[in-house]
């Protein structure tokens, strides 16, 4: 069987300005590309079509997003194809009682099979058993799920596993919310797709990283090609299918202005941004700068030199008498900050990894909404 595997949309998420129609743009961004891949995956004519989980960037999508997938849903039926879809760690609710976003796609779309979360299910088709272990409410719960794949294995069909955790074989760029980490010894079964890593990867043999459509922020591995994967069940192979016209992200080497006057100092942030490709997302990071010369510095002069991009964060990373001192709050560190404060709290008659969970949850939406 011909399956093709989409991962990690992630519709919804914002970031950077907006549009004059008061959209912001990297949210088209990932409605665009998750739209695109979706006609790449059709254009390869699969038997199966299967999305890895966080479609959506939160358990509480926006209409707009909803629309799109909707629209999307409604174009793999028009062509006939089967779909299976599991939920993500961003996707799935924080508590089950809340409800997912994927139940009324369910109700709606009777022909497609969806694993909403913290349950297993599995599905036949015709040479093949999908086992779906969507996001699941503790590591335990998913190894639990997991020895429910291998005791439910067919013996005469070959058996594919879904599912969205992080694995340490697997190196990542960031933390992320609300993460499953489970060892690649675990997932037992012929083949494996698996959803939240952004970049395609082989895991090990038979157990892939799909990949997501477009990048999902500036820690993600941009250069490396966003698509979707192709997985031959009969063969055990799979090839990554490239999806072009993506926004450049572009995060260069950090400046080193150590010793380096305003004028100077402006000069270089200029040049980094007039290099950048037009439309692009620029973050550029200025090490070892001084309060006294960062003060002096003309922004104008850079955002002038850069005026083809879409957007340029220029971040100060500020120096006194040789020691470096915070200059803004780093915003991507805030989870850990609090995670950090609240370990030496005396808290009576409430769970702590659900304060810290929900805390974590609620700084990274307002990091996202701030930038």
């Amino acid at each position: 069987m011909k399956v093709v595997a989409l991962g990690d949309a992630h519709l919804g998420r914002v970031a950077g300005p907006t549009t004059v129609n008061g959209v912001n743009q990297r949210e088209l961004d990932f409605d665009n590309s998750f739209t695109r891949t979706v006609d790449l995956a059709l254009a390869q004519k699969p038997d199966l079509f299967v999305w890895l989980g966080d479609i959506f960037d939160k358990p509480n999508p926006t209409y707009r997003s909803y629309r799109v997938a909707q629209r999307e849903l409604a174009k793999i039926r028009g062509h006939g194809i089967p779909l299976v879809s599991i939920s993500g760690n961003h996707d799935t609710p924080r508590i089950a009682g809340t409800g997912s976003p994927y139940r009324p796609l369910q109700d709606v779309f009777t022909g497609f099979y969806f694993a909403p979360g913290f349950t297993y299910e599995a599905f036949e088709f015709p040479g093949l058993v999908v086992h779906c272990v969507p996001q699941m409410a503790s590591v335990q719960a998913t190894l639990d799920a997991l020895a429910e794949v291998k005791q439910n294995r067919s013996t005469d069909q070959v058996n594919l596993l879904l599912t969205h955790p992080r694995v340490p074989q697997v190196e990542p760029r960031y933390a992320d919310l609300n993460e499953i980490t489970i060892d690649a010894s675990a997932l037992d079964c012929d083949l494996v797709l698996l959803g939240h890593y952004h970049s395609h990867r082989e895991v090990t043999k038979g157990i892939w990283y799909a990949g997501a459509p477009d990048a999902f922020g500036f820690a993600d591995e941009y250069e490396d090609p966003k698509g979707l994967v192709m997985l031959d069940t009969d063969a055990g192979t799979i090839e990554h299918v490239a999806l072009e016209g993506r926004r450049p992200l572009v995060h260069p080497f950090p400046l080193d202005a150590r010793g380096v006057d305003p004028t100077e100092v402006t000069e270089k942030v200029a040049a980094l941004a007039a290099a950048a490709p037009e439309g692009a997302m620029v973050w550029i990071e200025v090490d070892g700068v001084a309060p006294e010369v960062w003060g002096q510095t003309d922004p104008r002069v850079w955002k002038e030199a850069g005026a083809q991009a879409l957007f340029i964060r220029v971040e100060p990373h500020l120096m006194h008498a040789g020691v470096q001192v915070q200059s803004l709050p780093e915003l991507a560190g805030m989870q850990a900050r609090f995670e950090s404060w609240m370990q030496p709290q005396e808290l009576i008659g409430v769970d702590r990894d659900e304060i810290v969970a929900r805390g974590k949850h609620y700084l990274a939406d307002a990091v996202v909404d701030a930038e």
